[in-house]
């Protein structure tokens, strides 16, 4: 029994070049037509400007500070762990901290200012109220926003936007949040730990301004996780400390109110008592200097947790835009509409174009 030879699908490049050839009018129009929507689309996208700050964070290695704060604590018999690094956010999650509701809610009272000086306002009424809309979105907005007001709003969502509460956004909250969320860009370097953010609007002035604050932001967000445990401890210190003081300046008085009162008498038993109130007074003022000593080293440690960022790169106002050239736009434009109508010309034409072997 002979085997089926399979079938071979071929082109005919001349027939096809025929073709073309005979349909330049077509071709002509296909291509126009395409441009023009090219350049509309081209014209009606806003202009987009891009700022990238990077950050070098510190790394987690003992230093001599902290090794002579470890031995001054272990003088007076504390373990104060200086140099030991148990963060449970590290660099490679501060991307995903960046995209958090809360980080990006902390965005919304930002002052920002266009570059021109018309508007200064904050970054939520900004995006909600003064941020261009490209032509070609615009009727998907109309139909959602319609399709959700013949549904109606029976979320129970709040709709008070003067208030934000990240736990429970209203509708038009969550759309700037994850409208900034798109905005924002932070990638980290495993090899190097430096961290880019880079912000892009539609007003260079305010994506510089948006950058800077992301940093600062994530900076402050950094430190305070950091020291929130050292700073804990001293502010519990700071409580001992202030007790201890007042204990002794009030054994100190009264040593001293009784040694006036009967520096005269040589009776054993005032004498007793003046010893008991020194030794009393003593204990306390004991107890007052290693308190004293704890709070200073609860101060260290409070510095020595604290990260230091190494800006890499500063934030700049852009002075170009991200968006593509209209003439690279037209020129896709132009190849993409010949793309099409060779595609519908190899179809019509399909059996002079297309020969099976």
């Amino acid at each position: 029994m002979e085997e089926k030879r399979k079938k071979k699908i071929d082109i005919d490049i001349v027939a096809l070049l025929s073709a073309i050839r005979h349909d330049k009018l077509w071709m002509g129009i296909t291509m126009g037509v395409a441009a023009v929507i090219g350049l509309a689309v081209a014209f009606g996208t806003p202009k987009e400007y891009k700022t990238a700050v990077m950050l070098a964070p510190e790394t987690a290695t003992s230093n001599s500070l902290t090794s002579n704060i470890s031995s001054l604590a272990s003088m007076v018999g504390m373990d104060m762990d200086f140099g030991k690094s148990n963060d449970a956010i590290y660099p490679e999650l501060y991307p995903d901290l960046i995209q958090s509701t809360d980080f990006i809610v902390s965005l919304f009272p930002v002052i920002v200012e266009t570059k021109d000086g018309s508007l200064e306002t904050d970054y939520y009424d900004y995006l909600l109220n003064h941020t261009r809309k490209a032509w070609y979105k615009r009727p998907a907005m109309w139909l959602t926003a319609l399709v959700e007001k013949l549904k109606g709003d029976d979320s129970g969502a709040p709709t008070d936007d003067s208030k934000v509460n990240p736990f429970r956004l209203t509708k038009m909250q969550y759309n700037i949040a994850h409208s900034i969320g798109k905005s924002i860009d932070c990638t980290v370097d495993k090899k190097t730990s430096v961290i880019t953010i880079a912000v892009t609007d539609q007003d260079p002035l305010i994506s510089a301004t948006m950058a800077d604050s992301v940093r600062y932001r994530l900076q402050a967000f950094i430190t305070e996780y950091r020291t929130q445990k050292a700073r804990n401890d001293l502010a519990y210190m700071e409580n001992l400390f202030a007790e201890a003081r007042e204990q002794y300046v009030k054994a100190r008085q009264q040593y001293a109110a009784f040694s006036d009162s009967n520096q005269d008498l040589l009776l054993q038993q005032f004498r007793t008592k003046q010893d008991d109130l020194e030794n009393d007074m003593q204990l306390k003022y004991n107890a007052y200097t290693q308190i004293y000593e704890q709070l200073q080293l609860s101060k260290a440690k409070v510095q020595e947790r604290t990260p230091a960022f190494t800006v890499v790169q500063s934030a700049s106002v852009p002075i170009k835009h991200i968006n593509k050239s209209k003439l690279s736009v037209l020129v896709m434009s132009l190849f993409l509409g010949a793309v099409l109508r060779v595609l519908i010309l190899m179809w019509k034409k399909r059996r002079q174009v297309f020969v099976i072997g």
